[in-house]
């Protein structure tokens, strides 16, 4: 059997004052008219039964998690008594199904991307389970990058494994410009975070290379939630494993992935008018190009600016450029106590 594990737990201060702890990234409808979450659901659909997708999430979320993904099983929806990153949050998920079906296959993605090929999304999703059931390997997708992104991780391929795969030489976090320019130079891959594997081979490869999550397998065999959380300590299933076992490999695919890490990128995923500008609720601009404005609260009106961001949400008005967009998170350090807060912990 296979199943889907989707990470949905994490806060979004990027996208700050819209988002929320009690509506972060993944819940916002930053796509579209739906949420990113109901968009990856929708998405693995015709690959995995609603009834094997698996949504693990924060306890503060869990209503809004069902109430975004109606369709998935009360019980489909894992919430965690705490965050501990990604590796014991797909320890629990595969372990769900693994109690289900020893037999089974995860594939395991992340809720607050954007994919502008679903069919492309689910050949490369296909390709990866194949070949962690073939292979006996834990899979991740990389896709070609098509700019320097240096706020992503990078994987150098190596031998080939059969004709669609190829062992990982390397990873690289989050490179320099020019070193990103470099990576893909020599054929490195964006690590999209899809990844795929066998229920037997990842509780293996847990219980061998990543302590801070195999201090808290006995419990989570016993199927002691609490316990299995209170073990751990956090580390991400990149780090955890995927940077440390050698039975590890990469397929390629091509779908249009973007992880829409900050306002800016908007002008990426969504349409825009004629002078490069995405606009979302009610705000007219003139004579402004290439701007990304979002009022959820009034009316916004920009007038002969490029290349900015103004977002008004909550009673908050946001007004920065395109290139200080993804530092969100710098800005809210530097705010008033109550006001910094409204961008979650």
């Amino acid at each position: 059997m296979r199943w889907a594990a989707v990470l949905a737990g994490g806060v979004g201060s990027r996208f700050w004052p819209v988002s929320t702890a009690e509506r972060p990234k993944q819940l916002l409808p930053l796509a579209g008219p739906r949420s990113l979450l109901g968009l990856a659901v929708e998405r693995i659909l015709p690959l995995v039964p609603v009834e094997r997708v698996l949504v693990v999430t924060s306890r503060g979320l869990e209503g809004a998690t069902r109430a975004a993904v109606p369709a998935l099983p009360a019980a489909n929806v894992l919430a965690e008594p705490f965050a501990a990153s990604t590796a014991p949050a797909l320890a629990w998920a595969t372990a769900h199904a693994a109690a289900a079906d020893s037999q089974a296959t995860i594939l395991s993605l992340h809720a607050d991307w954007t994919v502008a090929d679903p069919d492309g999304f689910r050949a490369a999703a296909l390709l990866a389970l194949d070949l962690a059931e073939q292979a006996d390997v834990v899979v991740t997708v990389g896709v070609r990058g098509v700019r320097p992104e240096t706020g992503y991780g990078y994987i150098v391929p190596g031998e080939a494994l059969g004709r669609t795969a190829r062992r990982i030489a390397r990873f690289v976090e989050k490179p320099s410009a020019e070193r990103a320019d470099a990576l893909l130079a020599e054929g490195a891959l964006w690590n999209t975070g899809l990844f795929a594997w066998t229920a037997r081979r990842f509780r293996a490869e847990i219980a061998t290379h990543t302590p801070e999550v195999a201090a808290g397998l006995e419990a989570l065999d016993r199927g002691d939630v609490a316990a299995m959380y209170a073990a751990v300590r956090p580390v991400s299933v990149d780090v955890g494993l995927f940077e440390r076992t050698t039975r590890a490999a990469v397929v390629a695919g091509d779908f249009g992935w973007d992880d829409v890490g900050s306002w800016a990128a908007l002008r990426r995923v969504r349409e825009t008018d004629a002078a490069g500008n995405v606009v979302v609720g009610d705000a007219h601009l003139v004579d402004s190009t290439d701007c990304v404005v979002w009022s959820e609260d009034g009316t916004t009106v920009v007038d002969g600016l490029q290349g900015v961001v103004v977002v008004r949400a909550r009673g908050i008005t946001l007004v920065t450029t395109n290139e200080r967009a993804p530092d969100l998170k710098r800005l809210l350090a530097r705010l008033p106590g109550p006001l910094a807060g409204e961008g979650g912990p």
